[in-house]
């Protein structure tokens, strides 16, 4: 019979040799894996986000997201609420963040179409870049598409609201003075950008969050996929 210090020193190799053949490197994946399991972490994170931001105070109630009045226009609206014109700018901003959470629904499946559409080699540049890498290359292959589908939902929106054009007024006036930023000299182009940044961010939150714990994946093989990075 072993004496108990063997016994010990048995269990703790076989625990080792248990241990050594379920870790797998990125390597040690298929690229049908690697690219399936990315594409399963990238879908839901770009589910999740659309779900967090495209609802009801998704952008209003996110201090990371909210949209304000940008630069000298934010001073300005400072400057109204001092003078009793508070009520119409909480009305704007009000409506440019409902503007967003209106408009974030439609970005899913362009983002979902973008991940369906990942090739071998662009895997192969996520899994070995940065900790955004996935994020990026959903902004760099889907950011335009949403824009167009964002704007006409945004210029609706804030078509609506009677400050708006007050907005469109002044923005465009001081973007021809070079104090405000040209791609913020109306309206619903400043909302559009912000949201995009916001869903992007999000996005990009929800990578980090997988990278950092992998069992957060939905599925085994993204589980898998990250936990091998």
């Amino acid at each position: 019979m072993l004496r108990p210090s063997l016994r010990f020193a048995g269990l703790c190799a076989g625990l080792l040799i248990s241990a050594s053949a379920l870790a797998l490197s990125l390597s040690d994946l298929s690229q049908k894996d690697a690219t399936g399991g990315l594409k399963d972490a990238l879908t839901q994170g770009a589910q999740i986000a659309v779900k967090q931001l495209g609802t009801p105070g998704g952008f209003s109630n996110n201090p990371e997201v909210k949209i304000e009045l940008p630069g000298n226009l934010g001073k300005v609206a400072k400057k109204m609420k001092q003078f009793g014109m508070g009520a119409q700018v909480d009305e704007l901003e009000a409506s440019m963040n409902k503007a967003a959470e209106a408009a974030v629904p439609q970005a899913q499946a362009l983002l979902v179409d973008a991940v369906k559409k990942m090739s071998v080699d662009d895997a192969k540049g996520i899994l070995s870049g940065g900790k955004d890498s996935a994020t990026q290359y959903l902004s760099k292959t889907s950011r335009e598409q949403i824009r167009v589908k964002f704007l006409p939902i945004v210029k609706q929106a804030t078509d609506q609201v009677g400050l708006a054009k007050q907005y469109n007024a002044f923005a465009g006036q001081a973007a021809t003075l070079g104090v405000l930023d040209a791609k913020n000299a109306n309206i619903e182009g400043y909302v559009t950008e912000q949201a995009l940044n916001g869903l992007f961010e999000m996005i990009g939150k929800q990578e980090e969050s997988i990278r950092q714990n992998p069992a957060a994946a939905a599925t085994s093989l993204a589980k898998k996929v990250f936990g091998s990075l």
